[in-house]
């Protein structure tokens, strides 16, 4: 019988999506089920991780918070985006991806039936975990228009009341690739400023912005300097996604409980790999890097908004994907998932779960597949519908 704490956790639908595909077999299908990207990690990463092989203190548990050359490069990292200074010792744990630095803080932060602010449509993971942390998700929703995703400032400082524990903001955000700005975190300030309430940053994506700015960070605003913890991830920035490195940095008092709470879970991070991700970070040339893996990332976005011009997709302003809104083909995500599974070869993922407002959308990944593989796209749709 499922225990409590699981009942109201659905799947994210994308392992189900992803098990047929793989069980296919096929090279021909498009795989823009899952969030994974073909485009080679930085080098730097590559030869530290093979140097680690055979290193002893690659092979160890210590030290549980990380490797201090790791907490160091990802401390001096979140400075630099947010001008704001961090202790590498005090202020920054490493963790076993972006996901388990956001489930490891809402441990330390949420208390249960407490609120957690939310945007709608999101990732489900996020909002499973929300749930699994005994938090209550409470979503603002997003708005689609023909320039892409939109939310009001207002009315998402509105939605922090005095039962809200944090605020679970990203940006770009997954799947939807909305963009927040300082109207968001000025309005946030003040909110929650008001109701003593933390806001939780996900930064795995906030340098990959298709409008050539600088990533907008929270903790830039005075107001927020000491209510925001950062949560950031190699996995896509940087593409080393089997590599399971993240960290969380935030102010020293509840960084010693998000330490004690990766102690008692995780308990440490991947050995082989947090060299590897603190040799990215460093290098000389870490945002040339990165600039150059997004712009590929937009030139398929644009191929993707291209070939399906005749159907209503939103454009993303940054990020791995982009959604497709079912309701005007008169069919459930769900269905148009199945169609062209089955007629076009096209794996992507139903987004039941994934916010109120989830399963009106499909959601399509163009990170994973080259420009020349995706402009077959159109022509799939047309054999799917």
């Amino acid at each position: 019988m499922t225990v409590t704490r699981l009942r109201d956790i659905p799947g994210i639908g994308v392992d189900a999506v992803g098990d047929a595909a793989d069980a296919a077999g096929d090279p021909d299908f498009l795989r823009l089920e899952n969030l994974d990207t073909d485009l080679r990690p930085p080098a730097v990463a590559l030869a530290a991780t093979h140097a680690a092989v055979d290193a002893d203190s690659a092979n160890s548990y210590l030290p549980f918070q990380g490797h201090r050359s790791l907490r160091a490069a990802a401390a001096a990292h979140v400075g630099r985006l947010s001008g704001h200074a961090y202790d590498a010792d005090t202020q920054c744990v490493s963790v076993a991806g972006g996901l388990n630095g956001i489930l490891n803080t809402l441990l330390a932060t949420v208390e249960n039936g407490q609120e957690v602010v939310l945007c709608d449509p999101v990732y489900a993971g996020l909002v499973n975990r929300v749930r699994l942390a005994g938090g209550i998700p409470r979503f603002v929703p997003a708005q689609p228009t023909a320039d892409g995703w939109t939310i009001d400032p207002e009315r998402l400082a509105k939605a922090v009341g005095p039962g809200t524990a944090a605020v679970l903001m990203m940006g770009p955000a997954m799947p939807t690739g909305l963009v927040l700005d300082e109207r968001h975190w000025s309005a946030l300030a003040d909110a929650c400023e008001r109701h003593d309430a933390w806001l939780i940053y996900d930064a795995a994506m906030e340098r990959i912005r298709f409008d050539g700015r600088p990533p907008s960070h929270p903790a830039a605003h005075e107001k927020l300097a000491r209510r925001t913890i950062t949560v950031g991830s190699a996995s896509k920035e940087l593409r080393l996604i089997g590599w399971r490195v993240g960290w969380v940095v935030g102010p020293a008092p509840i960084m010693a409980d998000i330490r004690l709470v990766g102690l008692t879970n995780v308990v440490c991070q991947v050995g082989l790999a947090q060299q590897a991700v603190a040799a990215a970070l460093n290098a000389p040339d870490a945002e040339a890097d990165v600039a150059a893996a997004t712009a590929e990332w937009q030139r398929r976005c644009e191929t993707v908004l291209d070939q399906l011009a005749a159907y209503p997709v939103i454009r993303p302003h940054g990020g791995w994907s982009l959604l497709l809104d079912t309701r005007p083909l008169e069919l459930t995500a769900s269905d148009l998932s199945r169609r062209l599974f089955d007629r076009a070869k096209v794996a992507a993922t139903p987004m039941d779960g994934w916010g109120p407002s989830g399963r009106r959308y499909l959601r399509m990944v163009f990170a994973n597949e080259p420009v020349e593989r995706l402009t077959s796209l159109g022509d799939r749709f047309r054999l799917a519908l």
